[in-house]
């Protein structure tokens, strides 16, 4: 990817970068919906093919819209490359595919997306790759989990759904030492919070559907990293196998980074005024929320992140049936296991984002019946207090 947009601070990046006008002089970033290419001769199409020389072929792999969202977030992110797919899942998916083969060995954290450890278990060891799980926040089992064949630690910071935060910079030095890669899913976060990259780790995974787009209106996802491992491995996994963004989609996300930065800092405020409201209800067992003195890698997070983010979960007393009170109770948020949207979402994880878990592989997980995740959006922080507090009564 080009680095010509280096110079430029964050909020233009996320503006501007990316975007080579056409002849037409357009403000705006056109949309390509084009499947293919004309060459101009026999040889030209001859050099594009073989890579001889650089230019469209092919909308699966080479898309004008895609490619200036790829150099955005590629910006945004302070990687080289960026690889956009057709969803965050496809985004973890291609990334193992390249990267992986029959015999290695993965280390993820237990706590993550439900359909992640699908993926390991159910599909990628049907392939011969094995997947220990371990406790994000216990570097020591991190350690203890590494084997002579150990590729890739994968994680989320912070976790989903209970805002776990991982010391990223120690988990890139433990990988490294042992001759593997550390990818992170910086989805909750997104750039305008955390930078993985910088701090050490060798890929960045993303569901753009959720705060890059930030409206709920596209499936999209991205990886991004250095020229080798994503410019060259993913890249050449993507147009082969072919799990490409449209460039539609490629479009609506370029809208919603214009306005991240915005939108993310709004999320940020609403969510703590959230989280603090909900320590102080009776029915509340427990807040999960980073951005409070009283979570576990508050001082972590404050160190590793500019904000805490727009994700907030909590646990209330009297177990499933407590918790789908405040479920149905609400008439603001949106009952959906959707994130990220600038509309507050609610869901009950034990039985939506990770219902297809074994009970055990919940527990472990630390997922209740009690526990209830927000996705704490753009409205009226008082009407979401009393939205949630008509099911805490």
């Amino acid at each position: 990817m080009t680095n010509e947009f280096d110079d430029w601070g964050f909020d233009t990046r996320a503006v501007r970068a990316g975007q080579h006008r056409t002849g037409e002089g357009e403000h705006s970033e056109p949309i390509f919906l084009t499947s293919s290419y004309v060459f101009p001769s026999a040889a030209e199409a001859a050099a594009r093919f073989s890579g001889e020389k650089p230019g469209n072929i092919y909308s699966r792999f080479t898309n004008p819209t895609v490619r200036t969202f790829e150099e955005r977030l590629a910006s945004l992110e302070g990687g080289e490359s960026c690889i956009a797919t057709a969803s965050g899942m496809v985004a973890i998916l291609s990334t193992a595919l390249a990267l992986l083969k029959a015999g290695d060995h993965v280390v993820c954290s237990r706590n993550v997306f439900g359909p992640t450890v699908l993926l390991f278990n159910n599909y990628l060891a049907r392939f011969g790759v094995e997947t220990t799980f371990v406790p994000l926040v216990d570097l020591a089992a991190w350690e203890r989990a590494i084997k002579p064949n150990t590729k890739l630690l994968f994680i989320e910071t912070p976790s989903n759904p209970l805002t776990e935060v991982a010391d990223i910079a120690a988990l890139a030095k433990l990988a490294h030492a042992k001759g593997a890669l550390l990818v992170v899913d910086n989805c909750f976060c997104t750039p305008a919070l955390q930078k993985p990259l910088a701090l050490g780790a060798d890929i960045v995974i993303h569901s753009a559907t959720k705060y890059l787009d930030g409206q709920g209106r596209c499936i999209g996802g991205a990886v991004v990293g250095d020229k080798e491992r994503v410019g060259k491995d993913v890249y050449g996994f993507m147009r082969t196998a072919g799990p490409s963004l449209s460039p539609f989609n490629a479009w609506v996300f370029l809208k919603g980074l214009e306005t991240l930065s915005l939108r993310m800092k709004a999320h940020c405020a609403n969510a703590l005024e959230i989280a603090r409201w909900l320590e102080s209800q009776p029915a509340v067992k427990k807040v999960y929320y980073p951005g409070l003195a009283s979570h576990p890698q508050h001082a972590l997070a404050k160190r590793q992140q500019s904000g805490y983010g727009g994700m907030v979960a909590f646990e209330v007393k009297g177990g499933k049936a407590a918790a789908w009170k405040v479920v149905d109770g609400v008439k603001i948020f949106s009952i959906t296991a959707n994130l990220g949207d600038t509309k507050s979402t609610i869901t009950h994880p034990a039985t939506t984002t990770h219902g297809r878990l074994t009970p055990e592989q919940r527990s472990e997980a630390g997922i209740d019946d009690g526990l209830i995740r927000l996705s704490i959006g753009l409205e009226d922080v008082e009407d979401l207090k009393r939205d949630l507090g008509a099911g805490l009564k």
